[in-house]
């Protein structure tokens, strides 16, 4: 199949060049001229404008968008539409959210333009091992993009989740369940760290252990294992997790949906906390804690003559 790959960052690179390898035609832009330039140095047809890319392609035209989501993607969907035809699709694999991606689709649809919302997972080993794909939109024109979807993904890695808006719902929902997943082996290895065996016990090692038969087994803990061997006491890193939207989303929408989701909202509140030194917050429990108990307080370092906490 032909298609348009917008946005060639890590992952969509990657794909252009999984794409590629499958046998299909794929024109590219990026604001990087040198990642184009990359690109087509792979095969891909580059591309100096969105209005180049859409005239590289034979309608009917599907462009996939691999941006940010927010301002990128969206002014970039504006954009196409003033280029593209009826009968042509806009693909939206970036984690834009669910209930946006229906109001676009709603839009686009009056131009006879549909948008399929792709949710994609797989990071940086997408290319070698391929991508999960959860993938919303009409039935009958995600059914046309398979091609695209069965090259891009391992066997059985693709899913039509339903009508638009499901792809990005319930990728939001997985990276929610992520946050949850991080923060669980994330405290448990603080504690084994931090307690009497933790300086004799090899973390590569046990991450590898874990692995072979316990009910705890995972990809993440292949990865921890790679961590680990590169860093074996994380040194390295500062403990500053950020978070990139589909954590905040999976927990409002629980909140509309009155459904509870404990281990998730408190794994996205670690994550702000994980950016915070000294937190005012502890400072608060602190000083209760004396108050009615009279725990001790641990004093705060004085300031440097001159200096200002403010």
């Amino acid at each position: 199949m032909q298609l348009g790959m917008v946005g060639l960052g890590r992952m969509g690179a990657n794909m252009t060049e999984r794409l590629l390898g499958g046998g299909h035609q794929v024109a590219v832009f990026d604001r990087n001229a040198d990642a184009v330039r990359a690109s087509a140095n792979a095969g891909a047809t580059g591309c100096d404008s969105l209005e180049a890319l859409v005239k590289a392609l034979a309608p009917p035209r599907a462009v996939w968008i691999m941006l940010p989501s927010g301002p990128p993607t969206t002014e970039t969907i504006g954009t196409l539409r003033s280029l593209l035809s009826s009968g042509d699709v806009i693909i939206d694999g970036g984690n834009s959210y669910w209930k946006d991606a229906q109001a676009q689709a709603r839009d686009l649809a009056r131009s006879g333009i549909a948008l399929v919302d792709a949710g994609v997972s797989g990071g940086v080993w997408g290319l070698k091992v391929g991508y999960c794909l959860m993938v919303g939109g009409d039935a009958a024109v995600c059914k046309r993009l398979e091609p695209i979807f069965l090259t891009l993904a391992p066997k059985d890695g693709y899913l039509y989740t339903g009508p638009s808006g499901a792809g990005h719902f319930v990728k939001m929902v997985h990276n929610g369940i992520e946050y949850g997943m991080l923060q669980a082996y994330g405290e448990g290895f603080q504690l084994i760290e931090q307690s009497e065996f933790g300086s004799g016990i090899d973390f590569r090692a046990l991450s590898h252990l874990w692995n072979q038969g316990s009910v705890i087994r995972s990809w993440l803990l292949e990865l921890a294992e790679l961590a680990f061997a590169n860093d074996p006491r994380l040194d390295k890193i500062k403990g500053y997790v950020d978070d990139t939207g589909e954590g905040r989303w999976t927990v409002q929408d629980a909140i509309d949906l009155a459904v509870p989701v404990p281990v998730l909202a408190l794994s996205l509140f670690a994550r702000f906390r994980s950016r915070e030194d000294d937190a005012f917050s502890d400072k608060v429990i602190a000083a209760l804690r004396n108050e009615f108990g009279g725990h001790a307080v641990h004093a705060e370092a004085p300031a440097p003559a001159g200096a200002s906490k403010h």
